[in-house]
């Protein structure tokens, strides 16, 4: 007999809106729950610090507004129904007005993420 896992159903806005290293996010699914093995947060881009997991595969998948991630240096345009995904390793970054459910792979421990520098990720120059 297998053991079953926890079911989770989740609205946005029933837990505290909070700072991240991308910018403010509600956290949908997170190392707090059991049974889990990623996490799932909705962010608000906003002040996003260039940086990079060694474990953890991300993907971003924007659902509104437009914008840039950045990919070991290299500015990539997205928009609202674009999907990144960002293996472990790759620094990266996301510049713009755009909110982006982010979802890691297993979850993201603080452990897990690292900086490339104490600088918030800069502006893009066209």
């Amino acid at each position: 007999m297998t053991e079953s896992l926890q079911t989770l159903v989740r609205h946005e806005g029933e837990t505290e809106r909070e700072r991240s290293s991308c910018g403010w996010r509600d956290r949908l699914i997170s190392c707090e729950d059991t049974d889990v093995s990623a996490f799932v947060h909705a962010v608000d881009i906003d002040g996003a610090r260039a940086h990079y997991h060694k474990r953890a595969t991300e993907l971003y998948y924007v659902l509104d507004g437009d914008g840039f991630v950045t990919l070991d240096g290299e500015d990539h345009p997205v928009r609202k129904g674009s999907l990144v995904h960002i293996p472990p390793g790759v620094v990266h970054a996301a510049i713009g007005r755009m909110r982006v459910l982010v979802t890691g792979i297993p979850d993201i421990g603080e452990d897990d993420i690292f900086f490339v520098d104490d600088q918030p990720a800069g502006t893009v120059e066209n």
